[in-house]
C-alpha cells in the first residue's frame, strides 16, 4: 500500500510510537481492504469508554493501559499525544448523570469516570450518543470519515452523503491519532452505486413502517449490497430515515442506502443504479412477516418495561412522548425509560418537556442504553419498544421478551400494564 512521505514518516515514529502504532493498524487494515493508499478524515467516531467489564482481561483499571491495548493493539506504555481530527465517543456503560439508575457500585462508576477523563485528555469530545449527528457532531456532503456505529455509518452515508465505512475500535482510535483511514470500501465512488433495486410496493405511512422496512431490508439484501429503494409514496423525515438504517443495519450489514430524491447522491434510481443490479420487492406480505419475525420472543400483552429511544430519541421524539403521556400516570407495575443525548435531555430540562415527562412516573436517560449498559428495570420478563434495533438485541443480551409496537402503542402499554389488542 502506497504511503506518502508524512504518513511513512508518521509509520515509523517521528510523530511518537502511539502515532506509529495507529499507522501499522491502519496499514494492515488497508491491505486487506486492498486500499491503494490512505485517505484524509474530516472526522472520527468511537473510542471506547472502558468500563469494569474491559479491566477484567488485563487485570488494570488503568485507562491508558486499557486505551493502548483495547485501542492501539499493544501492551507498551505509550503516551498518546491527542487526536489529530474532530472526534468523538460513542455511546456508552453509563448515564453519566444518573448512574444509580444501573445500581452500579461507586467503584465501577469511578472506573468509568477515570475512562471518559482520560479520553477527553486526549481531545475526543465525550458526546456519548449513538447519534452524534443530532447534537453538533455533523459531517457534510463527501467528507471521509471514520465511524463506527451501524445506524450511524448508515445514517451519514446514506442521509449526508458523508463517506464512512463501519469501522471498529482500534481502525476508529489509529484515525483520531492520525486523521487517516484506508481509501477503500464506501470511500470510492464505484463502491457507492447500487446493486439491488428494491421495489417499494406497499404505503410508507408512519415511522412503524419504515422500522419495518429497514428491519426486512437488512435481512433481503446482501451484505455490503447498496439498495436503491423505488417506489416510495412520501417523503420521510429524519426520525424515518434513522430508524430505517438502524434497522437494516442490525439485520443486516447495511452501510448505504439510497432513495430518489431524498437521499443526497440519488436523483433518480437510473443514477446510481449499476447495470445487472438484482430486484426484490417490499409489499404488504413483507411488512406482515416481518413485523412477526420482530415480534418473535413475544408471548403475551403483559409488559414491565417500555423503551423508546433506539438510535438515541431527537427532540421531536420527546416532544411526542411528552404529549402522549402529559396529565397521565404510569402504571405503577410498568417502567417507561426514554434515551436521548444528554444535550437533548439538557434542552428538554430548560424548556419544561422533562418536567411533563417526568410527571408521569417515566425518566429520560442519556449516553447508555439497555443493550449496551446491559442493565433493565428490577423483574422486566417482557419489554415494549418502538424500535426494531432494539427488539432485535435486547431479547438476545439480556434473556427478555420483547414487543415491537409504535410509539403510541407502547406508551399506551406504559399507562395500562399491556399492549392494545
Amino acid at each position: 500500500m502506497f504511503l506518502t512521505a508524512e504518513q511513512q514518516a508518521m509509520a515509523d515514529g517521528e510523530q511518537g510510537e502511539a502515532v506509529a502504532a495507529a499507522m501499522r493498524i491502519l496499514v494492515r487494515y488497508g491491505e486487506i481492504m486492498d486500499a491503494e493508499g490512505l485517505v484524509e478524515v474530516a472526522s472520527a467516531a468511537g473510542a471506547n469508554i472502558y468500563g469494569p467489564r474491559h479491566a477484567v482481561p488485563l487485570g488494570t483499571d488503568d485507562p491508558r493501559a486499557l486505551f493502548n491495548r483495547f485501542s492501539l493493539n499493544t501492551d507498551a506504555p505509550l503516551e498518546s499525544p491527542g487526536t489529530r481530527v474532530h472526534s468523538c465517543q460513542l455511546i456508552g456503560p453509563m448515564d453519566r448523570e444518573t448512574p444509580e439508575v444501573q445500581d452500579m457500585p461507586r467503584a465501577a462508576v469511578d472506573r468509568v469516570e477515570a475512562s471518559q477523563a482520560y479520553l477527553e485528555g486526549l481531545g475526543v469530545s465525550l458526546l456519548n450518543t449513538c447519534t452524534p449527528y443530532q447534537v453538533g457532531f455533523l459531517p457534510t456532503l463527501g467528507d471521509h470519515c471514520a465511524w463506527m456505529e451501524s445506524s450511524a455509518v448508515v445514517f451519514i452515508n446514506s442521509v449526508i452523503g458523508a463517506r464512512t465505512n463501519t469501522e471498529g475500535r482500534e481502525s476508529a482510535a489509529a484515525s483520531m491519532l492520525t486523521g487517516l483511514t484506508p481509501n477503500a470500501g464506501l470511500h470510492l465512488d464505484v463502491n457507492r452505486r447500487a446493486d439491488v433495486r428494491v421495489r417499494v410496493r406497499t404505503p410508507m405511512s408512519d415511522t412503524f413502517a419504515w422500522n419495518v422496512l429497514g428491519y426486512w431490508l437488512g435481512a433481503a439484501v446482501e451484505d455490503d449490497a447498496v439498495p436503491v429503494l423505488d417506489g416510495i409514496d412520501t417523503v420521510p423525515d429524519l426520525v424515518q430515515l434513522k430508524q430505517l438504517g438502524a434497522a437494516a443495519a442490525s439485520s443486516g450489514d447495511t452501510e448505504l442506502f439510497h432513495i430518489p430524491g431524498v437521499t443526497p447522491e440519488c436523483a433518480s434510481v437510473e443514477q446510481v443504479l449499476v447495470d445487472g443490479a438484482a430486484e426484490v420487492t417490499f409489499g404488504p406480505d413483507e411488512l406482515r412477516q416481518t413485523v412477526e419475525r420482530l415480534n418473535v420472543t413475544r408471548t403475551g400483552d403483559d409488559v414491565d418495561f417500555v423503551m423508546i429511544g433506539c438510535p438515541h430519541a431527537s427532540y421531536e421524539q420527546l416532544q411526542q412522548v411528552a404529549a402522549m403521556v402529559d396529565g397521565r400516570r404510569l402504571s405503577p407495575d410498568v417502567a417507561l425509560w426514554v434515551f436521548t443525548p444528554s444535550a437533548l435531555r439538557e434542552r428538554a430540562r430548560q424548556e419544561g418537556l422533562l418536567a411533563t415527562i417526568e410527571r408521569s412516573g417515566a425518566r429520560v436517560l442519556s449516553d447508555t442504553c439497555p443493550a449496551i449498559g446491559q442493565f433493565l428495570p428490577k423483574g422486566t420478563r417482557r419489554f415494549a419498544t418502538d424500535s426494531a434495533k432494539q427488539v432485535h438485541y435486547l431479547p438476545a443480551i439480556m434473556g427478555v421478551e420483547g414487543a415491537f409496537a409504535t410509539t403510541a402503542q407502547c406508551v399506551a402499554a406504559a399507562v395500562d400494564g399491556r399492549l392494545p389488542s
